[in-house]
């Protein structure tokens, strides 16, 4: 079983460097709904506590939990460790995950993601997008969207949302108040979901409860975390680019 890790729902961001010419938000720590809140979470769903660790701190514990978690690529099934997907030293990613491939929502989270990826490139960062699912699951979305297969992969047993402690269960799912975000979205989300399907909806129903999440590393140091509270509550954008054009400190 893999050990545990407390992290913030949002990491506070630092000195943030010029990536591309649009100007960029900082994340603010004391956001809506509470500002920065930690959690102690297990590998086994819906283990959370509150904890007093600082969010600095949850990098290199995040990192290390995540060293024993494998995905699944969408293009070939195969699996891969999920850290063997970027640069430990250097490199940067942004580890989006979806709720799972029959969402009308994460459709349109994908679609956000895939237009942003030139951004993501410009930062030097790389996309691994995950859904609760199997590989064939995946690929119906990266079919329907379109989405790029390569950068999608698949988490059946959902152990990467064990692992990082993103929520799970009826009520974040249908009543979460979050999730009332979606009806500022609708026109977005009607012109992503044109060739949607139910189809990629797990078999395993548990699966369309939990909720997903956005995490960004800078090798081994978690700069970002966001937890969706509820579906469709999708990470500002903008504060995920702020992410990977962040730079340490002096």
């Amino acid at each position: 079983m893999a050990t545990a890790v407390s992290l913030p729902r949002r990491a506070p961001l630092i000195a943030p460097r010029p990536c591309n010419s649009r100007r960029l938000r900082l994340v603010h720590v004391s956001a809506a709904r509470g500002g920065v809140r930690s959690l102690t979470v297990s590998a086994t769903a819906g283990a959370r506590a509150s904890s007093g660790l600082a969010p600095d701190a949850a990098g290199t514990p995040a990192w290390d939990t995540l060293g024993g978690v494998s995905v699944l690529a969408a293009g070939t099934g195969d699996a891969v460790a999920l850290t063997d997907l970027w640069d430990p030293t250097e490199g940067v990613a942004v580890v989006a995950l979806l709720r799972h491939f029959g969402c009308f929502c994460c459709w349109e989270l994908a679609s956000v993601l895939k237009d942003s990826m030139p951004r993501f490139d410009s930062a030097g960062a790389r996309l691994i997008a995950i859904g609760v699912g199997t590989p064939d699951k995946a690929r119906i979305l990266a079919d329907g969207l379109p989405f790029p297969v390569d950068s999608l992969y698949a988490d059946p047993e959902r152990k990467v949302y064990n692992v990082l402690g993103l929520y799970h269960g009826l009520g974040r799912t249908l009543f979460s108040p979050a999730s009332a975000k979606i009806y500022s979205r609708l026109d977005s989300i009607k012109k992503a979901t044109k060739n949607y399907t139910l189809k990629g909806t797990p078999t395993d129903l548990t699966g369309v409860l939990h909720q997903g999440g956005m995490f960004v590393f800078r090798g081994k140091e978690l700069v970002y975390s966001w937890r969706d509270e509820g579906t469709g509550d999708h990470a500002p954008m903008d504060d995920v680019l702020s992410a990977c054009c962040s730079v340490p400190a002096a």
